[in-house]
């Protein structure tokens, strides 16, 4: 089998397959929704675009099914941009390039978009099926999910006539969710003064690649290396040894919803401090590596490179590089009530440097998770504090809401009916420290009985992405049973 189409169920991955082949990151979904509303009304489907670009699409009932309860149905449109830094690609104008490997299907030195591509390809099947009954189907497809929940944040009421909606944006085949976690952004902005770059002295290039990065809920309590606190901790420690050493550039980290796995930083020392400055780099590399024993790609190298005409002032450097240092990154706190879940947690995403209108700056962007509202923004308060107090700029912005669970949904009991008839197994019912769009969906629609499942994804938002081929057979043939069960209108 030779390529994704032809994969089973070929309906399903043939969409998907289709996905790849246009440009999709978050913020430009124009193609992919074109391409969508173009699908729809080739199929004599009512379709339309509300207010901020997100795709609805209804479809009758199939006969025999016209007295059963309207369904909603709803997934994402964009991906997240992410590629290696040896990887070619430009997300705006190239396709995903997705092949078969083993059980898995993968793409070539980007992530592949199974997150949320796959839920975005059933619900086109369904829609374009001839012979699946079903009953009246409203599909809500949004923009913008990764980068700001946009097209769910923006959502009016009137729009849809549906009671249930079955969001198709998780990654664990068998586990059915009914909660989620809320999010804000933290942003820090650091003005610094340019310190020109005295002579004789040596330019290195310190890169940390090979992490495992991964998703900055569901992988957060996973222990895995940030480069972003990774080099800071390297640059800081030579620094301590090195009084003259300076920083020139930095670039961390690529979104804020992804565990940074690259960091690549410039900087400069004395010609008599190179071994020094070797030594040490040595040192923490190695140590570095015993305490992530879960990275074994990691990478941390020293080059020489060409000198920089400008360093960050050192009274600047160092507040910054002491706020890094404190600044939260990984699980807060742990659910008392959730087993097993992270309830809080910081993602230390993005460390850049820039210039703007003759101003040098260097600026930070984090995310904040909760399943509480409360404690989100308290501790999202937290970590604008620690820059605040190294006399950064902060902004606190793009906040949505958790989904509060409800264990007695009669839409998840039908759900785990279907599933243990199916099975012969006993589905799992999950809160998930990450941002679904179901929270902020309730607010124009309260309504709506939810629950959210998927198939088998790993490494999402990161190039290592992959999607099980089997889990997407099953999680189909799941996600037609459950629409085939939906109750009749009482």
């Amino acid at each position: 089998m030779s390529t994704i189409a032809e994969l089973n169920p070929t309906p399903l991955w043939k969409h998907f397959a289709k996905l790849c082949e246009i440009p999709r990151p978050s913020k430009h979904e124009e193609r992919v929704v074109e391409h969508i509303v173009e699908f729809a009304k080739g199929r004599g489907l009512k379709v339309q675009l509300d207010e901020v670009g997100n795709i609805i699409i209804k479809k009758p009932a199939t006969s025999g099914m016209e007295d059963r309860k309207t369904l909603a149905l709803q997934s994402h449109v964009d991906m997240v941009p992410q590629k290696n830094a040896d990887t070619e690609h430009d997300f705006l104008t190239d396709s995903i390039k997705p092949y078969i490997d083993g059980e898995w299907v993968t793409a070539k030195g980007t992530t592949l978009g199974a997150d949320n591509g796959i839920g975005v390809a059933a619900i086109l099947a369904l829609m374009e099926s001839t012979d699946i009954p079903h009953p009246a189907l409203e599909a809500l497809l949004t923009i913008d999910e990764e980068a700001g929940m946009t097209g769910a944040k923006n959502l009016q009421p009137g729009y849809f006539e549906s009671d249930l909606l079955l969001n198709l944006d998780t990654e664990d085949e068998g586990e059915l969710y009914i909660g989620c976690a809320g999010g804000v952004d933290v942003n820090a902005t650091l003005n610094y003064s340019e310190a020109p770059v005295a002579e004789g002295v040596k330019a290195y290039k310190l890169s940390v690649r090979g992490l495992r990065g991964g998703h900055s809920g569901l992988d957060i309590d996973k222990g895995r290396g940030n480069a972003n606190k990774i080099a800071n901790r390297i640059i800081d420690t030579a620094l301590r040894d090195i009084p003259d050493l300076r920083i020139a550039t930095l670039d961390g980290g690529s979104l804020r919803n992804a565990i940074p796995r690259e960091s690549f930083s410039t900087i400069t020392v004395p010609a008599e401090a190179q071994e020094t400055l070797k030594q040490i780099v040595n040192r923490e590399s190695s140590t570095i590596a015993q305490e992530l024993d879960s990275e074994a790609a990691l990478e941390i190298s020293l080059e020489n490179t060409e000198a920089p005409l400008v360093t960050m002032d050192a009274e600047t450097q160092l507040k910054f590089i002491r706020a890094i240092r404190c600044c939260p990154n990984g699980v807060e706190r742990m659910s008392t009530a959730l087993e097993g879940i992270a309830e809080t947690s910081n993602n230390l995403a993005r460390v850049t440097t820039g210039k703007k209108d003759g101003q040098s700056f260097v600026q930070v962007q984090c995310l904040v998770r909760s399943l509480s509202d409360s404690a989100r923004d308290h501790h999202g308060l937290d970590v604008a504090a620690t820059f605040e107090l190294a006399g950064a700029k902060t902004r606190l912005d793009n906040a949505y809401p958790g989904w509060t669970p409800n264990p007695s949904s009669p839409l998840l009991a039908k759900m785990k009916d279907v599933y243990k008839e199916m099975t012969g197994k006993v589905a799992e019912v999950k809160v998930i420290h990450a941002g679904l769009e179901c929270g902020l969906l309730a607010k124009p629609y309260p309504n709506w009985d939810m629950v959210s499942f998927g198939p088998t994804i790993r490494r999402a938002h990161s190039p290592e992405e992959r999607v099980h081929i089997q889990s997407v057979a099953n999680f189909w043939d799941y996600f037609i049973k459950v629409v085939q069960a939906v109750p009749t209108r009482s």
